[in-house]
C-alpha cells in the first residue's frame, strides 16, 4: 500500500508541473499559428490532456478489460464537466465570452450517441472506425470555422517569444503529464483493488479522476492566467475527444458492448452534465463560485453513490 501511495503522490506532482508547462506552450503556439486560445484549448490542449485517458483506456482494452476503458470515458467526462469546471470556477471564476457554444452542442450530440450506444449494446469495429473518422471531421471543421467570439486575450507577455521554446514547453509538459498520469493511475488502481472494487467502478472513479487531473491542472492554470477560452475549450474539447478518439480506439481494439453498469444513473448524470454545460455556455456570462461548488458537490455525491 505504501508503494501505491507514493506512486499516486508522484503522479500528482507530475500533473501539476506538466499542466503549467503545457498551458505556457499552448498559449505560445496559439500566437505563432495565429489561432485563438479557444481553438488551442479545444484541439491542442484538449488532445494533449486526453492522452492519459487514451493510454489507460487502450491499455485496458488490450488487456481484455473494456469495462475499465468505457468506465474511464464516462467518468472522465463527468469529471471534466463537474469536478474540473467546478473546481476551476471555485479557484478563479470563469468569464464567458460566448466562445465554445457550438462545441458544447457537438459535445451534447456525442454524449447522446454514447448513451445510445450503451443502451443498444452494440459492439463492432466499424463503430470504432466511425468514431475515429468523426474526430478527424470535427478537427477540420473546427479549424475552418472558428467561433465569432474568441478569447484571445492580451497574453503576449506570458507567451514564449520563440516558437521552438513554445513547442518545447508544450511537448515537455505533455510528457510530464502523461508520465505523471501513468504513475497516478498505477498507484490508484492498486489502492482500489486492495479494497476489492469492481473494474467498472475503478474506471468510473479512480482511473477517471486520475487521468482527468491533467485537464484539471491545465484548466486551473489557464483560468488563473485569465485565459477563459483555454479553460472552457479544454473541458469541452476533452469531452469530445474522450468519446470520439478514445471511444473509437477502444471499440476498434475491443469491439464489445459497453458495460451494462453504465446504464441508469451514470447515463442520466452524463446527459444532465452535458445539457448543463450547454446551457451555461449559451446563457450565462460567467461561471461563479456558487455554480462551481454545486458542480463539485454533484461529482462527489455521485462518487460516493458509486462506491456505496
Amino acid at each position: 500500500m505504501t508503494e501505491a501511495i507514493l506512486l499516486s503522490l508522484a503522479g500528482l506532482a507530475g500533473l501539476a508541473i506538466g499542466g503549467e508547462l503545457l498551458v505556457r506552450g499552448a498559449v505560445g503556439i496559439a500566437h505563432k499559428l495565429g489561432v485563438s486560445t479557444l481553438f488551442t484549448g479545444l484541439v491542442i490542449v484538449g488532445f494533449a490532456t486526453s492522452m492519459p485517458e487514451m493510454v489507460a483506456s487502450v491499455e485496458a482494452a488490450l488487456r481484455g478489460s473494456p469495462q475499465i476503458a468505457w468506465g474511464n470515458i464516462y467518468g472522465s467526462n463527468l469529471a471534466n464537466t463537474l469536478l474540473i469546471l467546478g473546481t476551476t470556477a471555485l479557484i478563479a471564476p470563469i468569464a464567458l465570452t460566448g466562445a465554445g457554444r457550438r462545441d458544447a452542442v457537438v459535445a451534447l450530440a456525442m454524449t447522446a450517441a454514447l448513451i445510445g450506444l450503451t443502451y443498444s449494446q452494440l459492439g463492432a469495429r466499424w463503430i470504432g472506425f466511425a468514431l475515429l473518422l468523426a474526430i478527424v471531421v470535427y478537427i477540420i471543421w473546427r479549424y475552418r470555422h472558428p467561433s465569432a467570439a474568441m478569447d484571445t486575450g492580451d497574453d503576449e507577455d506570458e507567451a514564449p517569444g520563440n516558437g521552438l521554446v513554445a513547442v518545447a514547453l508544450f511537448v515537455g509538459g505533455l510528457a510530464v503529464l502523461v508520465f505523471g498520469g501513468q504513475l497516478l493511475v498505477t498507484g490508484a488502481i492498486d489502492l482500489a483493488r486492495i479494497f476489492g472494487v469492481s473494474e467498472t467502478v475503478i474506471g468510473l472513479t479512480v482511473v477517471a479522476i486520475g487521468t482527468s487531473l491533467p485537464e484539471l491542472a491545465a484548466s486551473i492554470a489557464a483560468a488563473v492566467r485569465g485565459k477563459s477560452g483555454l479553460a472552457v475549450g479544454n473541458v469541452v474539447g476533452s469531452n469530445i475527444y474522450n468519446i470520439l478518439l478514445i471511444g473509437g480506439a477502444t471499440m476498434s481494439i475491443a469491439p464489445f458492448a459497453l458495460p451494462i453498469g453504465l446504464m441508469g444513473l451514470q447515463s442520466l448524470l452524463l446527459a444532465a452534465s452535458a445539457i448543463v454545460l450547454l446551457l451555461i455556455l449559451w446563457y450565462a456570462k460567467s461561471i461563479g463560485r456558487l455554480v462551481g461548488a454545486l458542480l463539485v458537490a454533484a461529482f462527489f455525491a455521485n462518487t460516493v453513490f458509486v462506491f456505496s
